[in-house]
């Protein structure tokens, strides 16, 4: 658990961070989302102490931060970064494995986590262990900057824009990667982003920051459903608000008893995107799978009452 007890940073006699509190609750991501100097990565910066608050506590798992020496706190906390950060003359296994090594890991548990690492990542570590960063297209360097991170276990990971610099696909990719392993793990993860749909799909919570005040901080359905201010709901973005929140739910909470013909989609596909697949086929239903054996269906009339209810 993270607790950001009042938190603040000043810069020139003005607060980039404005008395901040939060709870991080362990095993979960949190999205910390806001515009350019809005705060979120110089609060993201005080939990590992790259930038000391001027007042205000971190505390993680009940221990303050500055308790700690900042080089023991950073080797527990994993760090990623817009465009990975990753040492170009030193081969994926030897980034991977750099936070281990300086921990003193024996070299055949280095191996075995970079590996393992490698196969969460869907990289065959025969493949990839031996190449440069260079030889890497931008989606796998930054799945090697996340595996970085990953990869002595640490207590939590920091994300500061680990996905801004990929292009709309492979970004989409790198965040199902990032929610799979999440889950895979159990890690605890703070992310900031400037971009609330980016929020949205990965938090577990999401906190909004406006010029240095935390403005809300609820679940992503709370956030789109009821904006605490008219900041918050600009980032939401009122047209499409249902739209978003049916991006958050999947088919398996509305499936109806009974087979249908047509397309088919798994019970985790999510109510947006069965609602596309419905108007594109020009059906009202669709049969819904699980592990490839048929579960029920889905009507486009209970999609469409769905978002009907939240918007």
């Amino acid at each position: 658990m993270i607790e950001i007890d009042a938190i603040t940073k000043i810069y020139d006699g003005t607060p980039a961070v404005d008395a901040v509190s939060l709870t991080v609750e362990t095993g979960t991501i949190t999205a910390i989302v806001g515009t350019s100097g809005s705060g979120k990565t110089t609060l993201l910066r005080m939990i590992n102490r790259l930038v000391e608050p001027s007042s205000g506590e971190v505390r993680i798992n009940g221990e303050p931060t500055t308790g700690l020496p900042k080089e023991a706190l950073r080797r527990r906390i994993g760090y990623a970064i817009q465009g990975h950060g990753l040492f170009p003359h030193h081969s994926v296994a030897r980034n991977i494995g750099a936070v281990p090594r300086l921990l003193g890991w024996p070299r055949d548990k280095i191996r075995a986590r970079v590996d393992e690492l490698l196969d969460l990542f869907s990289m065959p570590p025969d493949e990839f262990r031996d190449r440069y960063p260079g030889e890497l297209s931008g989606g796998q360097q930054q799945r090697v900057g996340v595996a970085r991170a990953l990869a002595s276990r640490p207590d939590m990971i920091l994300m500061d824009e680990p996905f801004g610099a990929l292009d709309p696909i492979i970004r989409t990719r790198a965040q199902e990667d990032l929610r799979r392993i999440q889950r895979a793990l159990g890690s605890t993860i703070l992310i900031v982003t400037h971009d609330m749909e980016e929020a949205i799909q990965l938090g577990d919570k999401v906190a909004v920051m406006d010029a240095g005040k935390l403005v809300q901080y609820a679940a992503p359905a709370e956030i789109i459903a009821k904006p605490a201010t008219e900041f918050v709901s600009e980032m939401v973005g009122g047209v499409d608000r249902p739209l978003k929140l049916l991006s958050l739910f999947p088919v398996s909470e509305i499936v109806e008893e009974g087979t249908v013909d047509g397309p088919v989609v798994d019970a985790s596909t999510s109510l947006r995107d069965a609602l596309s697949t419905c108007l594109w086929s020009g059906r009202d239903a669709l049969l819904v799978e699980r592990d490839g054996a048929a579960l029920g269906h889905v009507t486009l009339a209970a999609i469409r009452a769905r978002a009907e209810a939240h918007g």
